[in-house]
């Protein structure tokens, strides 16, 4: 099997990482580089409109209309959903530090890095656009300016613009690392076939859990971006349809490269530990269990 993480296995694919390829050569219709473009961007789209769905709702309702806990739940319902879009034909890496990892440690083509990157960022803008449009009367009820008040609705700050919390721009990259290498850590260890790896349906539930419980234990010090694509996208989203200091945090530090070089960082930290860890131990493990 090529380069898919939550693909349908054959028999013959037994020993081979579903993360390290992105079709299915046995199949009639192989997908093409466009069709898989195509799917990374309309699984991220699904899961923008999840994510800055539920938190618009909160952020307008003034919590009368959800919490911190709806906000993490619909961020993970959307990943799943946005896996079951994607998963087939494209993998459904969905997020620059999955596609980054993959290609080094899972065999995934290194030419397909750029392209992949770009269709996910393209459908976490107009995901997170489609979200702004819907609430634009409310957003403009309460923020007729476009400050920072609402800005988090579709990108991070630190302290999630909260200055009491004291979230400094080095806390909440370091965050951004630690998030994102948990997240690649364990989206490793549910797909590894070597493991536990449950069926793809599965996975992609499992997968969705993990982003529910980052959502839970590590939100406070950046939003838990722990994916370029979802920050980087709505930031210009934001920039192009008002917000003046979509680039900034709160304080007014350039702070976009934040929840970009974190991810990236922490999903190759995640990855390789992974892979000096766990994946040299389970070969030896079921070799020696038969």
């Amino acid at each position: 099997m090529a380069n898919s993480i939550f693909q349908l296995r054959h028999s013959t694919d037994v020993g081979k990482s579903e993360l390290s390829g992105m079709g299915d050569a046995t199949t009639a219709g192989k997908p093409t580089l466009f069709g898989e473009l195509l799917m990374e961007a309309l699984g991220s789209f699904i899961i923008a409109i999840f994510g800055f769905g539920v938190v618009a709702q909160v952020v307008v309702s003034k919590s009368a209309l959800g919490d911190h806990n709806s906000i993490a739940w619909s961020w993970g319902l959307g990943v799943t959903f946005g896996i079951y879009v994607a998963g087939t034909v494209s993998g459904a890496h969905l997020n620059p530090a999955v596609t980054v990892a993959v290609a080094a440690f899972k065999g995934f083509p290194k030419f397909k890095v750029i392209p992949y990157i770009l269709a996910q960022i393209v459908g976490w803008f107009f995901g997170a656009l489609a979200i702004r449009m819907n609430y634009t009367s409310s957003i403009d009820a309460i923020d007729p300016k476009h400050t920072i008040a609402t800005q988090g609705i579709f990108s991070t700050l630190p302290g999630n613009g909260n200055n009491a919390l004291n979230v400094s721009i080095g806390n909440a990259f370091m965050d951004q690392v630690l998030g994102t290498a948990v997240l690649l850590f364990l989206i490793f260890a549910v797909t590894d076939p070597l493991g536990a790896n449950p069926h793809p349906a599965l996975s992609a539930i499992a997968v969705g859990l993990i982003v529910v419980a980052i959502g839970f234990a590590l939100g406070t010090n950046d939003g838990y971006a722990i994916n370029p694509a979802r920050d980087f996208g709505p930031r210009l989203m934001e920039f192009i349809t008002g917000y003046k200091n979509a680039w900034s945090d709160q304080n007014g530090n350039i702070f976009f490269w934040v929840p970009i070089l974190g991810p990236l960082v922490g999903g190759l930290v995640g990855g390789a530990v992974y892979q000096l860890t766990v994946a040299r131990t389970l070969p030896t493990t079921l070799l020696n269990s038969k």
